[in-house]
């Protein structure tokens, strides 16, 4: 199977709602309980560091970066995010956007890329690991969902490449 990497388009938007949504029912991808339209989406995210993994013309995942902060000083640190199709999943895709991604973060002036992930997400977790991120902290019942309190363990890589 061939992958291509690629900047994300308006055009993959449909798709890229629907493998959201696999990631919401799971449970421990993310605390929102719907998907946002696409105007919100790109109103939070930075589309220059928004990719998405297709094989033939199938987009199978995607990977972006948010802002963590609106203040100048944290204008090289973002948030990572990163879902795969269901049908996808344990084939390498989650480790090919994110390595993309994280060469992409650093050519934009990223020095810190940071990732909250559900302590029962072990996919995450072991996904960002292998990809350079260090576990820092957790942040203990930061918000429920469904009615039930979730931790959140925080992941961070800082760039070798900007001092």
């Amino acid at each position: 199977m061939t992958v291509l990497v690629r900047p994300i388009k308006k055009s993959d938007w449909n798709k890229i709602a629907e493998i959201y949504q696999e990631g919401i029912d799971t449970g421990i991808a993310t605390f929102e309980n719907k998907v946002p339209t696409w105007d919100y989406w790109c109103a939070n995210h930075y589309l220059k560091c928004s990719f998405v993994a297709e094989t033939g013309e199938n987009v199978i995942g995607f990977a972006c970066l948010a802002p963590v902060s609106k203040r100048e000083v944290y204008k090289g640190v973002a948030e990572s995010s990163v879902y795969i199709s269901t049908e996808y999943k344990n084939l390498g895709i989650g480790k090919l956007l994110l390595d993309h991604l994280i060469l992409e973060s650093e050519s934009q002036g990223y020095w810190t890329l940071q990732a909250s992930i559900f302590r029962e997400n072990s996919a995450s977790l072991q996904l960002h690991s292998k990809c350079g991120f260090r576990e820092i902290g957790f942040r203990e019942k930061v918000a429920k969902r469904n009615g039930k309190w979730y931790d959140n363990i925080l992941m961070e890589r800082r760039s070798p490449k900007i001092n």
